[in-house]
């Protein structure tokens, strides 16, 4: 089979519309007519010049050959339709050049009974997971399964066995006559033929397309000749715009606005308010139980609706509004807040998060232990995303028809029905590409607050747009998060026992914290407590959630062991791993240790530093998720400035499969790992979020971002192809505060960096 891989032909926007079944047997599922106007097309899909026949809920062909493939996930920026879309061609054998994609619909899905969802469940929509290995499973038996049907339809045709024909390329060969057929002039025949039984997909070392090619991402073209349409590039028939305003203390109530004020500014439609106690919710709408459903509450809010976004914009700043703050307004500055989670760190609980063996001997050390104990700090952070969160509604009497940039679409048409009080089918929903994500677009707070202003003024689609202020104080933030660490080193420096406590609202204790190689395997006593504090700032999942806070805190921990120890970090790390059956965590370290010239004489005020963590790994098991191993190569000047010179990576996911989507997204992770740890931070005042742009928010500047060099040595080949996208936020920050203390001897134990003085003599 030869796949051929030119930049693909200029797409553009297409709905489609099926209304009758044409599919039997194998994996081909029916549309009924019933729900088929809910299916929407993605605006980069192909324009239908001829008709196309759907060969399974995955895959559609049309006359010229050109193959559609469905895609549940959206694509935020990460590549995921191109891998999904590679997936499938992988054993389609079609021509790569003839491929395109569209969004598969949530609706269908529901009603069909998860036939894009399937055995991944709530992540089945999720905007990331390309390369899980049951969704692989399944896009590699869709392809294989059209393929052997498009191959029976020809054998059919020319009346000889299937077994005599082959797929290269979107064309069809009898091997014996040399008569070919194009996949397109079978299409329809192939839809009708039931397999029984279903092709077995070939081993992975017979693959020719995953991990051999690494195609243009499809979306590729529209980007850079910006046609992608974008959230708030949507522009329906007598739209109108919303400016939003919520509590500026989360949690807080709306008690008055004076409309008349700014009615008669230019453009002003309407004065509109959200109350978290209206009825919501409708028979006939699924059970909510997908990710996240619960945290998608609507916040207290006053929205001001105009024919252009710059006079709602102008009025709502006119509006006179009162709020009642709550409860929250007792927090009256970040340190307040600090000080209670460090307090609860002491605090008793009733029952460990995690507890092997027994660590006593931390509270009366015997003879020969060393103890180590220290007290870590992570803040709230912003996403920060480029698209501020928007969304565009249209509510009708018993209907709803949204445009979102949604990062999980299942979840954001059953929060628009939910918002709305309709059944699901009533619910017409458009997937537009996502200007960022990271977490924030996932549980659909967002779909809910659109849908909650445009229901007070149906009849008309209204764009809800949030302000970066806005946006940046009403987040839903990578929790804030303190923890203590105690371990007693023995005689040759290694952890007999340790002790872990973390505080936060919302931790995510077991991403890094609980599971890891030192807890799970690697020191015989271990006891991990947690603490849940009722905090009123509203959080959620954040490029690594947990995992993002406790790869710093534990690996920085680490460090001030090996250096306890009098021991070289890197090292330390390699013999404290030993241990463990996962080879690519050593084999990790041991690559950015040569690549990075690890223990090379360094001026005065330059240091490197290491840290190494997994994302995604079961329940601490080894050779599970992603490894990353991070040197950072840090300055500081005697006046304290920072600069990191480099980032050295080396990461191990067992196998790849597409080279450089691979290395963009670690190279990426490895940027928002360095200004995560070094700018990021959110701080209160009066219970309110007191940032509001990126003048008091700085994000990364190109002039500043370090050198990130991805190394290929650290990966194992163990059969597993694990995800990339968040596995490098975690070591970076570790790495560059390490780093910081080999060149100026001072230990950072709290983000962001800059709030610290770094100067030295």
């Amino acid at each position: 089979m030869g796949h051929q891989l030119p930049n693909p032909p200029g797409l553009s926007r297409r709905g489609f519309l099926i209304t009758t079944a044409v599919v039997a047997g194998g994996m081909g599922l029916g549309i009924s007519a019933a729900h088929a106007a809910n299916i929407v097309g993605a605006p980069w899909a192909m324009d239908p010049a001829q008709s196309s026949t759907e060969i399974s809920a995955w895959i559609e062909i049309a006359a010229d050959d050109s193959v559609t493939v469905r895609v549940p996930t959206p694509e935020i920026g990460n590549g995921i339709m191109t891998q999904i879309a590679m997936t499938v061609a992988e054993e389609l054998d079609c021509d790569w050049s003839k491929i395109r994609a569209e969004f598969a619909s949530p609706l269908r899905d529901i009603h069909e009974k998860g036939v894009y969802s399937g055995s991944l469940g709530l992540i089945g929509f999720f905007s990331g997971r390309s390369t899980n290995s049951e969704r692989t499973k399944t896009l590699l038996q869709a392809g294989a399964s059209a393929r052997e049907r498009l191959k029976a339809a020809a054998a059919a045709t020319w009346k000889v066995a299937p077994g005599e024909i082959t797929a290269s390329d979107s064309v069809l060969t009898h091997t014996a006559t040399g008569r070919t057929l194009r996949f397109g002039q079978v299409a329809s025949k192939a839809a009708t033929i039931v397999l029984n039984p279903e092709p077995t997909p070939k081993p992975h070392s017979e693959w020719t397309l995953l991990g051999k090619a690494t195609p243009t991402k499809l979306n590729g073209p529209l980007i850079v000749n910006g046609s992608a349409t974008y959230g708030l590039d949507v522009r329906p028939a007598g739209m109108v715009y919303a400016a939003l305003r919520q509590s500026p203390v989360h949690g807080g109530k709306l008690k008055s606005y004076n409309a008349d004020a700014i009615r008669t500014m230019p453009g002003v439609l309407a004065v509109v308010s959200v109350d978290p106690a209206e009825p919501r919710g409708a028979a006939g709408t699924p059970p909510t139980s997908t990710m996240g459903f619960a945290e998608s509450t609507a916040q207290s809010a006053v929205a001001v609706i105009a024919e252009h976004y710059w006079q709602a914009r102008k009025a709502l700043d006119a509006l006179p509004v009162e709020w009642d703050d709550g409860d929250g307004a007792k927090w009256k500055t970040t340190e307040q807040l600090d000080k209670a989670l460090v307090a609860a760190l002491d605090s008793p609980v009733e029952k460990p998060f995690k507890l092997v063996g027994d660590v006593s001997a931390l509270d009366s050390p015997p003879a020969g232990m060393k103890i180590v104990e220290a007290t870590y700090n992570t803040p709230y952070s912003e996403h920060a995303c480029m698209e501020p969160l928007n969304g565009t509604a249209l509510v009708t009497d018993g209907a709803v028809e949204l445009w979102h940039p949604s990062q999980h679409p299942h979840q954001a048409l059953l929060v628009a029905a939910d918002e709305a009080r309709v059944s699901a089918d009533k619910v017409t929903y458009h997937q537009t590409y996502v200007g960022g994500a990271f977490g924030r677009r996932v549980y659909g707070n967002d779909v809910r607050m659109v849908v909650a202003v445009a229901k007070k003024f149906p009849g008309r689609p209204v764009q809800v747009v949030w302000s970066r202020e806005e946006m940046t104080r009403q987040g839903r933030y990578r929790p804030i998060i303190a923890a203590k660490m105690t371990a007693g080193l023995d005689a040759s420096g290694m952890p007999l026992a340790l002790h872990g406590r973390a505080a936060s609202n919302k931790g995510f204790f077991n991403v890094g914290f609980a599971e890891n190689p030192y807890a799970s395997k690697l020191v015989p006593n271990v006891r991990i407590d947690v603490h849940e504090l009722p905090l009123h700032i509203l959080t959620g999942p954040y490029r690594g959630p947990g995992y993002n806070s406790f790869a710093f805190i534990v690996d920085t921990f680490i460090d001030e062991c090996a250096h306890a120890a009098s021991a070289d970090p890197l090292e330390y790390r390699i013999k404290l791993l030993s241990g463990w059956p996962d080879r690519g965590w050593t084999q990790c370290l041991k690559e950015v240790a040569q690549q990075s010239g690890w223990g090379k004489a360094l001026p005065k005020g330059m240091g490197q530093g290491v840290a190494i963590a997994n994302w995604g790994n079961d329940a601490g098991k080894a050779e599970t998720g992603t490894t990353v191993a991070v040197v950072a190569t840090v300055e500081v000047t005697p006046r304290g400035i920072l600069k990191v010179h480099t980032l050295d990576v080396a990461f191990d996911t067992g196998k790849m499969m597409n080279r450089d989507a691979v290395l963009t997204e670690i190279q990426g992770g490895a940027i928002f790992g360095y200004n995560m740890a070094v700018n990021e931070g959110l701080s209160i005042r009066n219970g309110r979020i007191v940032e509001g742009n990126f003048d008091a928010y700085p994000m990364v500047r190109t002039g500043d971002a370090p050198q990130v060099n991805v190394h290929l040595g650290g990966l194992t080949g163990n059969d597993r192809f694990s995800e990339v996208g968040e596995p490098p936020v975690g070591p970076v920050g570790p790495a560059i505060g390490n780093a910081i203390y080999a060149a100026t001897g001072k230990r950072i134990r709290s983000m962001p960096f800059r709030n610290h003085d770094l100067s030295w003599t």
